[in-house]
């Protein structure tokens, strides 16, 4: 089982791009590499269990299951249901820490999956760089 591990350090609070992460649906909001995003079945976004139905501007489809998300903690853990990505069994969790020194935030991602080797780059290491550049630009 191939372990993912992505972390980065964002030049915003911490409530700030939890405002921003925390919407299930809002990944073009941020995200450059999505192009439309749509919660199946017309579920609150914030509703465990829902799934999420993106496109990237490439035309590939994902499909994500929400399956933990904490306002207090500032967590969301989401699995992949269907990806064009080769990757099984992938659970990830987003999380935010604020940083004492500053207003800054430290975003700890996507740490678990089994993978299949397929060439393409890592969704996890896409996001924590979008994540850093949308939250520390607005």
């Amino acid at each position: 089982m191939a372990r993912v591990y992505v972390s980065t350090v964002v030049n915003a609070r911490n409530d700030r791009v939890w405002a921003r992460v925390r919407d299930f649906n809002g990944l073009p909001n941020w995200h450059p590499a999505i192009a439309e995003s749509r919660i199946e079945g017309g579920e609150p976004a914030d509703k465990i269990g829902c799934v999420r139905d993106f496109r990237l501007r490439n035309g590939d489809r994902i499909r994500e299951k929400l399956l933990g998300l904490s306002d207090y903690d500032m967590f969301c853990t989401y699995s992949i249901l269907e990806s064009p990505m080769g990757v099984e069994n992938y659970v990830a969790t987003l999380r935010l820490t604020p940083v004492t020194d500053g207003d800054q935030t430290f975003l700890n991602g996507p740490p678990s999956s089994t993978a299949r080797p397929s060439g393409k780059p890592s969704s996890s290491a896409i996001s924590a760089a979008a994540c850093s550049r949308a939250a520390s630009t607005r």
